[in-house]
């Protein structure tokens, strides 16, 4: 007997019938300024591994079949309905109808499948390949319906079908996706100044156009800091998710044309330590980085203290969270003996490549202090976010240490793939994180994910840091904008002045 989840299209319409009427009827500001700190490379969230790339797109310009809201609930987006089996192994999907992408060829049934199917081929850049690899079969019996076969139970599969990569992509658009993206969503791309800003403008022909009160967008890419702030308190820009501001609460809490909002992530801000290069391929050398950092002065230094500690790839609040913040305690003396039992001759002088975002630079002075203390002397190197992802991330791991903020949910699986940059590799981890995903039952299914993050800490696969707590500074005229961030992304599809 399947599990029913049956979310009408009919009502989702009517719900959205009962927001205020377009804003050309009442002359209202229709235009939105938003500021952002990093430039995606490109276009496509389905090829590419940054986050900034769902900002502009993820329901924006392209849409998924579920849609993640801002508690982290799942609703419809591209499917009006799904059917989830006992053994969480299939899931039919029932689609919308009569919805076209915005080049006017018809979403349906196949390309759902081409999209996921892609997303799976050798050639894919999809940062959740492993996702789509998982699927044993896609099949659609009509235009309307598809049905997905997994190789094994995946209970998250409605989230992770609403996050920027299983984004839904018309086939003969796809190649040029990444600089002519073409979606079924609400807006589509006018203009792309390169290194200054990226705007949209509302497709007149979505399907409920009418709901859409933005007829512009203006996102402006500003990185440093100060800069941040001064474009919000000038006027400049109207919103800021994730802005560096934290420094400056006080001041925009006491200005009454704005209102801040604090919330919580599943993101895990890290110390990846390339565990394919010596010494690092030594444990005793990796527990003697962690030993060398005190989260608590890191998370003030990097974040003003916004953010949590945690101790290994997971966060609190997620399906058998465990706190493994003692495994690698603070101890600079344990540090150093662990140092000394690996055969390492101090000082010992590595790199940290530092992509541009404000938590990793000023988390990067703070690392490199206190790793000092140790006998471990950090070289930073500042990079740019193309170079950071082409060098670090994507190919070929040029680096020792570096920062940065994993922003996904469930995505542990990472550490079980052969190429993943932080090169971790362990063959009982892997037996680990297979039983996971071959448990349906809830409690079986937590304890080994507590055992999962008990064995990345004890083998230090990284230097686990915190769960950050990101800020938004917006216009208090500005409704709709997230507080809480579930994943990456702004529903401006939503947004609207009052």
């Amino acid at each position: 007997m399947f599990k029913k989840f049956v979310l009408l299209a009919a009502a989702a319409f009517s719900a959205l019938s009962l927001l205020p009427q377009p804003v050309s009827a009442q002359g209202k500001k229709d235009s939105v300024v938003m500021g952002m700190t990093l430039e995606p490379p490109g276009l496509d969230p389905t090829a590419g591994a940054a986050a900034a790339i769902g900002e502009v797109t993820l329901y924006n310009v392209y849409e998924t079949l579920t849609k993640v809201k801002e508690d982290g609930s799942v609703g419809p987006l591209l499917a009006e309905s799904w059917e989830i089996a006992p053994d969480l192994k299939t899931y039919t999907f029932k689609l919308r109808k009569g919805i076209k992408f915005q080049n006017g060829e018809p979403f349906n049934a196949e390309a759902v499948k081409f999209s996921y199917e892609r997303a799976a081929a050798a050639t894919s850049t999809n940062k959740d390949k492993s996702l789509f690899l998982s699927m044993a079969q896609i099949g659609s019996p009509d235009s309307d319906t598809v049905v997905i076969n997994l190789k094994n139970p995946e209970p998250n599969l409605p989230f992770l079908l609403g996050q920027a990569s299983a984004s839904i992509v018309e086939p003969k658009s796809a190649p040029t996706n990444a600089t002519k993206p073409v979606g079924t969503g609400p807006f589509v791309l006018s203009a792309w100044a390169k290194g200054s800003s990226i705007t949209l403008t509302k497709w007149p022909e979505y399907r409920n156009a009418a709901a859409i009160k933005l007829n512009k967008i203006v996102i402006r890419m500003i990185s440093d800091p100060s800069a941040q702030v001064a474009s919000l308190l000038s006027g400049d820009v109207d919103v800021f998710p994730r802005v560096a501001a934290a420094r400056s609460l006080a001041q925009f809490k006491a200005d009454p044309r704005f209102i801040v909002l604090t919330g919580g992530s599943r993101a895990k801000t890290i110390v990846a330590i390339n565990n394919k290069k010596k010494p690092f391929d030594d444990v005793r050398v990796r527990r003697a980085i962690l030993a060398a950092i005190d989260r608590k002065a890191m998370i003030e230094g990097a974040v003003d203290g916004f953010g949590v500690p945690i101790g290994s790839f997971y966060t609190s609040g997620s399906l058998g969270y465990i706190d493994t913040t003692d495994i690698n305690p603070f101890d600079i003396e344990k540090a150093k003996n662990l140092l000394a039992e690996a055969g390492v001759t101090t000082p010992l002088e590595v790199s940290l490549k530092l992509p541009p975002p404000p938590y990793a630079r000023q988390g990067g002075e703070v690392l490199a202090a206190q790793l000092a203390k140790a006998g471990i002397i950090a070289k930073i190197e500042n990079l740019e976010w193309a170079q950071w992802l082409s060098s670090v991330f994507a190919g070929p791991h040029n680096y020792d240490l570096t920062i940065v903020s994993h922003v996904e949910p469930f995505d542990l699986v990472k550490y079980t793939e052969d190429n993943y940059y932080i090169g971790y590799k362990s063959d009982a981890f892997n037996a680990i994180y297979k039983s996971i995903t071959e448990t349906a039952n809830e409690a079986d299914r937590a304890k080994l994910l507590g055992d999962a993050q008990r064995m990345l800490a004890t083998d230090a696969a990284a230097g686990f840091l915190f769960q950050p707590q990101w800020i938004t500074i917006s216009s208090k005229k500005l409704k709709g904008v997230w507080g809480q961030v579930p994943q990456f992304a702004n529903d401006f599809s939503d947004w609207a002045w009052e």
